[in-house]
């Protein structure tokens, strides 16, 4: 049987525990990670009769619900997500969370990450019978979960072992709440607490806005259950490592978050300092220009390490969203038309050093370039502070053929003149490595070194 395949890209999930208004507070996490994603929103709660209630629906977070909606779902515990996705898989069904009502209970999954091995997972139950109601893969996380035996958390753990790729993802069930993590912890989840609640979080930016105290991150391969007895730990698996995407780093995370104890503006800042002392001495210009939001952090690192100023010459219409999340490429093309403006007054005349987190597809830096150009810019230099994407991602982001990415298929030099800079450098691996603290992070997309292995998945 032939379906078509939906992956779950950089996403976010929110969980609180025994906390008054859960639905309330989780739609104030979901909305601190609203960049993580804005193709789809949702909110499970459960009540103290352990009624679970879910309300979701496409586009952002204030198109999805009102205060109504919200006042709908009562209850202390609840969980939310925030949905990013590709094209054809933009169905209502995939909005999560899921829920699912079987003999167990009521469970309701908010997922973050993707399933390496869904295509044969799924084509297992579904010849042992389960019946799926979307082309999401974390409605097999549900149907494995249900076909194990045992308690609950012998079910979870059963049927982690059986997943292989990324996920972080919460279960809620009528009483209790699960947070569970992949063995290489390829995606980033959080802990928090407050009074006599609890928090999870895919990033820990959220729990400032809820006034709780981050406690710390769940750990590869573990599986967290909250209850009324308190928090218990356990691991699915003692096989595990420390492998975080480090386009989190580079890209996805918001800068007040901290992944691993290590503050992402800080290590954006690092990789613009690290980028800079290749330059120094050797690279003559007047400014040094950011492209808004995610590579102001490195701008800055860069400006201070070359002794330039950092000056605001792009502006940002704040009203659209992010371009790389877009799921085709015309939606591409027409978001940066739309994002962008060169700050003529600024730029005009100037030598000017962009610094730019990633190059993807390239129209995104071709289309700056032409602005800073067409604004008067005498030369363009552009620095890219992470390595070249040459490699595919399986694992949860928006590049699933090598034939997407654009350094995959050409030379430095060609993607320069490709993109109309006057120069082009990239950051090295050995120095992005050293911007995030020496620790091991996932840089499959980077050198193609994958985590885990890759099924039917062909790197091509």
């Amino acid at each position: 049987m032939e379906w078509q395949r939906e992956l779950h890209e950089e996403c976010g999930v929110f969980g609180v525990y025994n906390q008054q208004s859960a639905a309330h507070l989780t739609y104030l996490g979901l909305h601190a990670l609203q960049h993580r994603g804005q193709e789809g929103a949702g909110i499970a709660a459960a009540d103290e009769n352990g009624v679970t209630r879910c309300r979701k629906g496409k586009g952002l977070l204030t198109e999805v619900f009102s205060h109504n909606d919200i006042a709908e779902l009562p209850g202390l515990n609840a969980i939310g997500h925030v949905r990013y996705g590709t094209a054809g898989g933009g169905e209502l069904e995939n909005v999560q969370p899921i829920v699912a009502r079987a003999k167990i209970g009521t469970l309701a999954v908010a997922h973050n990450g993707q399933i390496v091995n869904a295509d044969e997972l799924r084509q297992e139950l579904e010849d042992r019978g389960s019946i799926f109601h979307g082309s999401s893969d974390s409605e097999i996380i549900l149907h494995l979960i249900q076909c194990e035996k045992g308690s609950l958390l012998e079910k979870i753990k059963k049927a982690c072992l059986r997943l292989d790729g990324a996920f972080a993802f919460l279960i809620m069930t009528e009483k209790n709440l699960y947070a569970i993590r992949d063995r290489n912890g390829l995606r980033p989840l959080s802990l928090a607490k407050k009074g006599d609640g609890w928090y999870l979080s895919s990033e820990t930016c959220a729990f400032d806005i809820v006034n709780a105290d981050f406690v710390r991150d769940v750990a590869p391969g573990e599986i967290i259950k909250i209850s009324a007895q308190g928090l218990e730990t356990d691991f699915y698996t003692n096989i595990t490592q420390k492998k975080l995407c480090a386009m989190e780093y580079v890209y996805f995370a918001r800068p007040d978050s901290v992944m691993h104890g290590y503050n992402v503006h800080t290590v954006r800042r690092r990789c613009g300092k690290l980028l800079a002392q290749e330059d120094k001495g050797v690279l003559e210009a007047d400014i040094v220009v950011g492209v808004p939001d995610s590579s102001l952090s490195a701008a800055s690192g860069y400006s201070e390490e070359m002794g330039l100023p950092y000056e605001m010459g792009l502006i940002k219409n704040r009203y659209v969203g992010r371009t790389f999340i877009q799921p085709t490429q015309a939606q591409r093309d027409a978001g940066v038309k739309m994002k962008l403006s060169a700050n003529r007054d600024v730029v005009a005349g100037k030598r000017i050093v962009l610094i730019d987190d990633s190059i993807v597809r390239g129209t995104t830096s071709k289309r700056i370039v032409t602005l800073l150009r067409e604004a008067g810019a005498a030369e363009v230099h552009v620095r890219i502070a992470s390595p070249q994407l040459l490699y595919p991602c399986f694992y949860g982001v928006d590049m699933s053929t090598r034939k997407e990415l654009i350094s995959a298929n050409q030379t430095v030099e060609q993607v320069r003149d490709m993109i109309g800079a006057d120069s082009l450098r990239f950051l090295e691996m050995d120095a992005l490595r050293e911007a995030c603290g020496g620790q091991d992070v996932c840089e499959a997309c980077f050198t193609g070194h994958y985590a885990t292995p890759l099924y039917s998945h062909v790197i091509d």
